[in-house]
């Protein structure tokens, strides 16, 4: 069973870096789509109405999940080509490091229209007042943030759980993205959505903040200030997650991030992760070298993980 899911893993992780997200009928959009019409059912403004919202989409993915998991069981072949494609499924490493080089290309360029008509396929902020170190800095954020969401925890957790693990992580972080926001409509209702994002993202992002200190000689960064930013400045970050892996970042290129931060709901100001520079373009193109390093590192531990459990 460990070999079969540790192999299907890293089949997974290659059928990301080499095609993509699948190109049509992503199930991820189809869940995205499905969650969207339960919401104008369910939606109230309360915790509780949110709490069902939250137990009936992630646990009916986590259902098909086991249901497939005990189909493939005692099926070696089958465990594997089930694991690799839900890996492959719900990773977006790729599209990640697609969508950081061409924003680290347009704004080597100059060309700050496109730069901040890209960032919101990155990041859910306001781009209309960014010049470039601030659409730089939101994209090393952005870059930092999704490798540990998109890359190493739906790993972790297909390496501890299988199959019901990577789907039910999806599903859980699709949702805190939906309605997890801090917006008036979303503030009681995706309470419970962003809180269980919260809960599965604990491990994960520490993982991603040490993959980080280890992979940053390997882009000409610092593995010590990686190890240092990390330690001293993550837990001023207001994301119990989110700052361990931009603090780790942040040292690890060597750059500020943080600041004041403006989304569609409103503007938080964020505490300064790092003592250097402001990032620029080139450090756009490091960040990306860095995830695609971390991905591949999450991808390797995550079969050990898989490979000893029983």
């Amino acid at each position: 069973m460990g070999a079969g899911r540790a192999l299907g893993l890293l089949l997974g992780v290659a059928a990301d870096a080499v095609f993509g997200d699948p190109r049509r009928f992503h199930p991820v959009a189809a869940f995205g789509s499905s969650a969207a019409a339960l919401e104008k059912r369910l939606y109230a403004d309360s915790q509780a109405a949110g709490a069902v919202y939250s137990a009936v989409l992630v646990g009916g993915t986590v259902a098909l999940g086991v249901a497939v998991e005990r189909a493939s069981r005692k099926h070696w072949l089958l465990q594997t080509a089930t694991t690799a494609l839900a890996t492959w499924t719900v990773l977006g490493g790729n599209s990640l490091a697609t969508e950081g080089t061409s924003m680290g290309r347009e704004l080597a360029d100059g060309d700050l229209d496109a730069a901040r008509t890209r960032l919101p396929s990155l990041c859910g902020r306001d781009a209309t007042r960014l010049d470039t170190t601030g659409l730089a800095r939101a994209t090393v954020e952005s870059v930092a943030e999704n490798t540990s969401d998109a890359v190493v925890a739906p790993l972790f957790w297909g390496a501890v759980a299988g199959v019901p693990g990577l789907l039910g992580y999806r599903a859980a972080n699709t949702l805190d993205a939906m309605v997890g926001h801090r917006s008036l409509r979303y503030l009681r209702f995706g309470w419970a959505s962003a809180r269980l994002d919260d809960l599965l993202n604990l491990v994960p992002s520490r993982l991603a903040a040490l993959l980080t200190v280890g992979g940053a000689p390997v882009v000409g960064g610092s593995a010590s200030q990686a190890l240092e930013t990390w330690r001293r400045d993550a837990s001023a970050h207001p994301s119990p997650n989110a700052g361990q892996v931009e603090a780790a970042f942040a040292g690890a290129l060597e750059v500020r991030l943080g600041g004041r931060t403006v989304y569609s709901h409103g503007v938080e100001e964020r505490p300064v992760l790092g003592h250097g520079r402001s990032p620029d373009s080139g450090h756009v193109t490091r960040a990306v070298e860095l995830s695609r390093v971390v991905g591949f590192g999450a991808g390797f531990v995550s079969a050990v993980i898989a490979l000893f459990r029983k």
